[in-house]
């Protein structure tokens, strides 16, 4: 419980206010006073009859003129403030203690190292920030501002270093710590002809992919809608997120939604939010919409969104207004849209499936990428690049890959794309014994390409072998695809009808190496 005591400003009164919670043996877990002449108190939840009797003796205390119960206290509401300001950024910051340990990290922090907010805090900051001596500095006698450069899960950043000071009533400060900013050279707006940085961790080196991010490169600069087209693992979130650091938008929030992975009741909410009492409770929710307002929202495999959601995201582009669901107001926006595809839109436009005036809103600008099958060049620069990320967040150091390795992985056929060998490489990292990655200890399901499906003679009914060849193709599938839904869009069937055949043949975690 929480108390707001409204009171003239005389000598005393906090004190007179103290000695009655002593009288009650109520516990104070905290306390506040304010320059506009309020008490705030923090106690334990009372009974209520307890209740009646403090309420009048706190108001009977000369100058006291008013006491009532506050859903929170002011350092409280601070507290969220900054912290939804922090998980509101998109660059990764942390806040750390005068001994250089981590207090607060936001949402770009834990997503980056893939820990929880619980692991991250009270850790050193050393073991996440690497290029900079933080004890030094902040041993020093004079303590100033910063810019340097740091790596940060090996990725080249510009940290701001701000220290917080806090000055006593003698008017001297003392260090409590220290806020870090860390930028990407994204802020910078490129010159023209010139790659903009945010595109290097693509590691475009074949013919294919080089074209593909220097007409990246051009889009981002537009403030316009882009398409991005490739199949199901080919980077078209890192490639669109790249996009956004490149252009003028980079310093506001880059969200997600990916629209094959939820009904409608839960995305329409999670898109434009909900007004007080649309769901039968008081409480209102804010949608992506406003959550991105002045950045960049992407619109995951935007194929699989419903016709009643397509009207709607219509709207929005053609008006910038939406309503949340249950109210009447309309809210205005300012966010670009990107979308990903695996699916032709344009034939789904002629199945019906698609709204046709949606699509041209949507593919005013549009990139395809192209499966990691054809752009071998990118695959050694990918993998290395993948075993320095893993090997870095294990703790050890990156081992190398061996000829065999290299020649092993330029032979194969990456149907999963830049997502499975992203895969394989923390597999083979996290089981490494050694400093050198082989053949061996990268573990690839076999492929088409590896050898044919059916042999020369076959025994048995023809039924009998497709049912073989089917099995085969499944099993083959499954550890790129382990969900009956991802499969299912990969083999172009409903999701019972694939998950009745991998029951029936016994496909399943249990039964196939993944």
């Amino acid at each position: 419980m929480r108390l707001e005591i409204s009171c003239e400003d005389r000598l005393g009164i906090t004190q007179n206010v103290l000695d009655i919670l002593v009288r009650h043996e109520i516990d104070l877990r905290g306390i506040e006073v304010d320059e506009a002449g309020k008490i705030f108190l923090h106690i334990p939840n009372i009974e209520f009859a307890e209740f009646q009797h403090l309420m009048p003796e706190i108001r009977r205390i000369k100058g006291i003129m008013d006491v009532k119960t506050t859903p929170y206290m002011p350092i409280e509401r601070e507290k969220h403030q900054l912290v939804a300001l922090l998980h509101s950024l998109s660059e990764p910051v942390f806040s750390i203690d005068a001994r250089g340990r981590v207090l607060l990290v936001n949402n770009a922090v834990a997503n980056g190292v893939e820990l929880d907010f619980k692991s991250i805090v009270g850790r050193d900051i050393a073991e996440f920030i690497k290029g900079f001596n933080f004890s030094r500095w902040l041993e020093g006698k004079k303590i100033t501002p910063q810019c340097t450069a740091v790596k940060f899960i090996e990725q080249d950043f510009v940290a701001e270093l701000l220290p917080v000071q806090v000055t006593d009533k003698d008017g001297e400060s003392n260090l409590a710590g220290a806020m870090l900013v860390l930028k990407s050279d994204a802020v910078l707006s490129p010159q023209p002809g010139v790659l903009h940085d945010s595109f290097a961790p693509l590691a475009a080196a074949s013919q294919g992919m080089r074209k593909v991010v220097k007409e990246a490169n051009k889009v981002a600069g537009l403030d316009a809608p882009v398409l991005f087209i490739g199949e199901t693992g080919t980077g078209k979130e890192l490639l669109a997120q790249a996009c956004h650091k490149a252009s003028s938008r980079a310093d506001k929030p880059f969200l997600v939604l990916n629209c094959a992975a939820l009904p409608d009741n839960v995305a329409e909410p999670e898109l434009f939010g909900y007004a007080p009492g649309a769901y039968g409770n008081d409480n209102s929710k804010t949608g992506l919409f406003e959550q991105a307002q002045g950045g960049t929202l992407l619109l995951d495999e935007i194929g699989d969104m419903s016709a009643q959601l397509q009207a709607k995201l219509l709207r929005v582009l053609e008006t910038g207004c939406f309503r949340r669901v249950g109210d009447s107001n309309e809210v205005r926006v300012d966010v670009r849209i990107m979308c990903t595809t695996h699916k032709d839109l344009g034939q789904l436009v002629m199945d019906g499936k698609f709204r046709e005036d949606l699509y041209y809103r949507l593919n005013v600008l549009s990139l395809s990428l192209p499966p990691l099958r054809e752009r071998k060049q990118d695959i050694v620069p990918l993998a290395e690049k993948f075993v320095k990320q893993h090997a870095a967040k294990l703790g050890m150091k990156a081992p190398k890959l061996s000829r065999s390795c290299v020649e092993y992985l330029q032979g194969y056929s990456w149907p999963g794309n830049v997502r499975q060998l992203q895969n394989s490489m923390f597999r083979a990292v996290s089981l490494l014994e050694g400093d050198e990655i082989h053949k061996d200890n990268v573990q690839l399901p076999s492929t088409s390409n590896d050898g044919p499906f059916v042999q020369a003679e076959i025994t048995g009914t023809l039924d009998e072998a497709v049912k073989r060849f089917e099995k085969d193709l499944l099993r083959r599938l499954y550890p790129t695809y382990p969900s009956t839904r991802q499969l299912a869009r990969k083999l172009g069937l409903s999701h019972t009808a694939i998950a009745n055949k991998l029951r029936d043949y016994g496909i399943n975690k249990r039964t196939v190496k993944l």
